[in-house]
């Protein structure tokens, strides 16, 4: 069943049906390693390894895959899982996040760190094995960076609990918001982690539950590195 969702893909690839041909290699190569998994023989797991190499590559070589979410004023349904989960895959062990934003706790309508945190939340429980995050943010202004280095050091604390590393460093001319993974998957937010409008009150629906809190109106880009050019 892998091999054949596999082979619909080059046939809606060469038809330049690319959305369509995406989702099929994603079945293909999930239906393969499932099997990988359940499989005991040595040699058949080799040949299975060799076939999803070359699937992956198929998958990645092109440079055609842009895939875009736009994520309407007030939609609900868009938690951290719903965006990220499907490039969160066993292979993912690092974690790159730009954000200039990771600072008060509360700032305005935000709540930038707490949206970091949970983020890592979601890196914690899997299915990725996370075992290093990197945070590239600004300085909060004034008496705000106490308050940002210390939410930012026990959110460090924790995640030693879990065996991640967090690494921090800051930077004053950071603009672009972007997080990468180490299986190659890039996802531009425009607002950052912070595109989830600020809960009605602590006891309110959609408080602790990000898919049912509204969303900013904003736009999510995934592209894969091998799809990018360096300028």
């Amino acid at each position: 069943a892998g091999a054949e969702a596999v082979k619909r893909a080059v046939q809606l690839d060469v038809a330049s049906r690319f959305q369509e041909s995406l989702v099929c290699y994603q079945e293909g190569i999930d239906l393969l390693l499932q099997v990988l998994k359940a499989t005991t023989d040595e040699v058949k797991k080799r040949h299975y390894r060799q076939k999803i190499s070359e699937y992956i590559f198929t998958f990645l070589s092109d440079g055609k895959y842009h895939k875009q979410i736009r994520i309407e004023e007030n939609a609900t349904g868009f938690g951290y899982e719903k965006v990220f989960r499907e490039y969160l895959t066993e292979i993912v062990s690092e974690v790159w996040v730009e954000d200039p934003y990771i600072r008060q706790v509360h700032q305005a309508s935000r709540y930038l760190l707490y949206n970091f945190l949970r983020f890592c939340e979601m890196l914690v429980k899997g299915p990725c094995k996370v075992k290093k995050i990197h945070l590239l943010t600004s300085y909060d202004q004034g008496s705000g960076r106490s308050q940002q280095m210390t939410a930012l050091e026990e959110i460090k604390r924790s995640l030693s609990n879990y065996g991640v590393t967090l690494n921090i460093d800051f930077s004053s001319s950071i603009h672009d918001r972007e997080i990468r993974f180490n299986n190659g998957w890039m996802i531009k937010i425009g607002r950052g982690l912070d595109y989830f409008k600020k809960p009605q009150g602590h006891f309110s629906i959609g408080y602790c539950d990000f898919d049912l809190r509204p969303c900013h109106e904003t736009t999510v880009d995934v592209f894969h590195t091998k799809h990018t050019k360096k300028m």
